[in-house]
């Protein structure tokens, strides 16, 4: 499975966990050069499951808070502890 944006591929692998359909990548498949944290918002920091955002920025163009990160999450969503998730502008296929 691949994550694309602008063509680029920002994240590859076939150990992916789904959760309440989305795709998680392991953390060794993302281009983490690509990812940059974003500032918790009050409603990231009242998140039960601890979520972190990161805009994906290629070649200077920022994809705002593109991708996240679950830092604790509860059992509901436990699979996906460390795994990077993505939406928006990140095709995942």
């Amino acid at each position: 499975m691949k994550a694309v944006v602008d063509g680029q591929v920002v994240a590859q692998s076939d150990d992916i966990v789904e959760c309440k359909g989305y795709q998680y990548f392991p953390p060794a498949a993302v281009r983490l050069d690509w990812l940059e944290k974003t500032e918790k918002t009050a409603s990231d920091r009242a998140c039960p499951h601890g979520v972190q955002f990161y805009d994906v920025v290629i070649d200077g163009v920022r994809h705002r808070r593109n991708a996240w990160v679950y830092e604790a999450p509860r059992s509901s969503k436990a699979a996906t502890q460390g795994r990077v998730g993505f939406w928006r502008d990140v095709e995942v296929g």
